[in-house]
This record gives structure tokens, sequence and C-alpha cells, in this order.
């Protein structure tokens, strides 16, 4: 491993902690949002927990076609739990760190391509694609799932700092 795949990976597992903290306060009211154009909470939360698997495409595959042509939609499992969401991300963010720790700076700058029933929707370097759609996608639901937890009365954990909740980090 090289000096870019050790820094996302370090990058990683400091960012694992205050995700699965936050996971773990998800309540059980998957189907409640806080307005009709937001996503659904356990929506959120599965989401949350599904992003560390691109890390993991962005690494092993060239490109990622959502809707092939010719082939069926893919389907994701509806979870209906948080141990199932839990479950997921632990799942998700093992197999990213396998990735990150087994790939080297030349391979994450090689281009990888996101597509749509065949069509080219964006290419960039793998490692713009780790940086971008799992660390700060991450960081960003994390937050808005904060919002929800607050919205919800579920104590917020302290991320970067403390939270309202929670007078330190922890």
């Amino acid at each position: 491993m090289n000096m870019l795949a050790q820094s996302l990976l370090q990058e990683l597992e400091f960012e694992t902690p205050a995700t699965r903290k936050t996971l773990e306060r998800v309540p059980e009211q998957f189907d409640w949002a806080p307005h009709d154009k937001s996503m659904k909470l356990g929506k959120l939360a599965q989401h949350l927990a599904e992003i560390p698997d691109w890390a993991v495409k962005a690494i092993t595959l060239d490109e990622l076609d959502l809707a092939p042509p010719g082939a069926a939609p893919s389907k994701p499992p509806v979870f209906t739990s948080t141990a199932q969401i839990l479950a997921e991300y632990d799942k998700n963010i093992a197999a990213a760190k396998a990735a990150l720790a087994a790939t080297n700076d030349e391979h994450l700058m090689k281009p990888w391509s996101l597509k749509m029933g065949g069509k080219t929707l964006l290419t960039m370097p793998r490692i713009a694609v780790v940086r971008n759609f799992v660390l700060n996608h991450n960081v960003h639901h994390r937050a808005q799932m904060g919002v929800y937890l607050r919205l919800n009365d579920v104590p917020v954990p302290s991320v970067y700092g403390p939270s309202a909740d929670e007078g330190q980090m922890g």
C-alpha cells in the first residue's frame, strides 16, 4: 500500500466509529421523514450502511452501470431493523477497508466510470470516487441523520466535538 491508499484508509477508519454510533441510535421508525420531499429514516440509514460498498466497487471494478442494458434493475434488500442495518454497515466497512489495504496509489489514479443504461455519467480517478462517493458522501448523510435523530428526540452522538446531548466526545 502506498501513501494515498494509506491516507484514505486512515480517514475511513477515523470516520467509521462516528457513523456506526449514529446508526446504532436509529429508531425503528423507518417510515418517518421530516418532510414529504425528504428521504425516509429507514432508507437514509440503509444508504449510510451501503455507502462503504462504493469503495469496493471503485477499487475492484473499472465501471459500474446502475441500469445495465438488457439486465433487470438491481434491487437492494429492504432492511426492517437497526440490527440489520448495522450488520450491513459492518460487512461493507470491513470490505472497504480490505479493498483499500490491498490497493496502491497507481491503481487509485486509474479512471473509473459510472454509467446508467450504458451511457457514461462520469469518469474520474478511483481516488476521487472514494473521496467523493464514500468519505464525503458519508459525512453528508451522517449529518442529515443527526437532524433526523434530533427531530425524533434521540440523543445525537458526538462526532467531531461535543453534541448538545453529549458534553464530551465519546
